[in-house]
């Protein structure tokens, strides 16, 4: 794997990364360096994501690299490793930022995944040179980066104690925007989302919302979400959903599809927020 240094005279440097408050005076990339010079958004959360915090960063990173952005994350586990995978999948481009030198993958259950993202034209940047180990007090310096190089950043998930949570405040003084995905108030995950809106964080619902915010026109998307991002109960109460004619209860979709409620209402807010089927008077339709 190349790895070559960028320097702030060097042509190469983004110039998003230079307006930020504590630039680095060079850094390390492997991979395109384009990937650099697009627009991007970053998406962050915890590495203790739950399944639907996964699926959530996965839904928004395939949806937005489909609408032209690149996708930047810090290869972490959990929510940073869903965002890559997804961009990956539908050969979107993403850039992962390491708390380290570039000559190790870190962590190193992701060494795979770093692979495809340099093969799908992403790239690898870190402002460490080879052979720094991830240092605790790496992570927090490599936040600002990691906001530095988007327009935005979006929070998954983050409890009340979480990088994800820097990385926001980061953006934030960067004069960058922070999108955030509102949870269940009694879920932990999201104690530290939920602060960061009373903040005045943007609440975003979908990523129409993003797109809506960032004044990035419809005709650049270059892709509707369809039926084919589906888990299997979303297909599920989906079809049954279409099948009814008509608008229906979330009590009826229970008796009809055998699902738990707590299935049944996790599904339905994901097929909400893929502009799948719509909600009037605690009813569900298409």
């Amino acid at each position: 794997m190349e790895i070559k240094e960028i320097k702030s005279a060097q042509s190469a440097y983004p110039p998003l990364l230079k307006e930020i408050g504590d630039p680095p005076e060079s850094f390390f990339l492997s991979g395109d360096e384009a990937s650099l010079h697009s627009p991007a958004l970053a998406i962050v959360g915890t590495r203790r994501a739950t399944e639907s915090g996964r699926e959530l960063a996965g839904f928004f990173s395939r949806y937005l690299s489909q609408a032209g952005f690149v996708i930047v994350s810090g290869l972490a586990m959990g929510i940073d490793t869903a965002a890559h995978e997804a961009a990956v999948e539908v050969r979107g481009r993403t850039v992962a930022v390491l708390a380290n030198g570039l000559d190790k993958i870190y962590p190193a259950q992701n060494e795979n995944l770093a692979k495809k993202i340099l093969a799908e034209g992403g790239a690898l940047i870190s402002e460490y040179p080879a052979g720094t180990p991830p240092y605790k007090d790496n992570f927090l310096r490599r936040n600002r980066l990691i906001s530095g190089l988007a327009w935005g950043t979006i929070i998954i998930e983050a409890p009340e104690r979480s990088g994800a949570l820097a990385t926001a405040r980061f953006a934030g003084e960067q004069g960058r925007e922070v999108f955030v995905l509102p949870g269940p108030v009694n879920q932990p995950n999201f104690t530290g989302s939920h602060k960061l809106i009373r903040d005045g964080a943007r609440l975003v619902s979908s990523p129409r919302d993003i797109l809506e915010d960032l004044g990035w026109e419809a005709s650049e998307e270059k892709k509707e979400p369809d039926a084919s991002d589906l888990e299997p109960n979303e297909k599920i109460i989906l079809a049954f959903i279409e099948s009814a004619g008509q608008t229906v209860s979330i009590d009826k979709i229970i008796e009809i599809t055998k699902l738990q409620p707590q299935v049944v209402s996790q599904s339905l807010t994901f097929l909400l927020i893929k502009d799948l089927i719509k909600e009037s008077g605690g009813k569900y339709g298409i």
